[in-house]
């Protein structure tokens, strides 16, 4: 009954995982999570198990006051409800996956799994674990994950929890690319005037029909 009206604050006890953020440690926590084809294995080099993993992840979390959620959701029959849920490890893992998934995803593929990932999670929120279609998205998403391996450095503190460090032996960042240090990269950036100018011609066709040319 508490929580039926989301124009109502969520009292403090219905929260029994994580602490208040404001009562979180004073002091940020720094934890390495590593990652094998897209599963994480191990906290701050030691290997764990998935369920022990996350109950480890769920007692970082709640120690720090991270992962607490208050939304509005639509129901499967039609209806919205308010839900506040704690959800520690979830959330720190969801941060350190993709982390390292910005490392090792090409734009490609990231964009075309943040397209189908509500769908997947809708799938699963309804109740369709078994569905064919969720195991079609399942092989797609298990695909995307080959080379999703490495170590990523979070840092924890008062409710959040943001990307420190992130590395991969299947890494697709290339400083030799990305520097701006004169004759030290393989990039020409001249080589995006061509470039700029193709994107620019479909603008200037409408802007020359609608009469805003020059």
């Amino acid at each position: 009954k508490v929580l039926e009206d989301p124009g109502v604050p969520a009292p403090e006890y219905v929260y029994q995982r994580t602490v208040n953020p404001e009562d979180a440690p004073d002091s940020a926590e720094l934890v390495t999570m590593g990652f094998k084809e897209g599963d994480a294995v191990s906290i701050n080099g030691k290997d764990l198990s998935p369920a022990t993993l996350l109950s480890e992840l769920n007692a970082l979390g709640g120690r720090h006051g991270i992962g607490r959620l208050d939304l509005v959701e639509n129901r499967f029959v039609g209806m919205k409800s308010r839900g506040v849920y704690e959800t520690p490890g979830g959330t720190i893992l969801l941060c350190a996956h993709r982390a390292i998934e910005s490392l090792t995803l090409d734009r490609g593929a990231a964009h075309l799994k943040d397209e189908i990932m509500p769908r997947y999670a809708e799938l699963i929120y309804n109740g369709f674990w078994f569905s064919p279609e969720r195991e079609m998205l399942q092989a797609l998403i298990d695909a995307s994950q080959s080379h999703v391996s490495g170590e990523v450095v979070l840092r924890l503190y008062k409710g959040s929890v943001s990307t420190v460090s992130r590395t991969s032996p299947n890494s697709l960042y290339s400083e030799d690319l990305v520097t701006f240090e004169k004759g030290a990269s393989t990039y020409d950036h001249h080589d995006a005037e061509g470039f700029i100018r193709l994107n620019a011609l479909r603008l200037k066709t409408w802007s020359a029909r609608s009469g805003q040319d020059g």
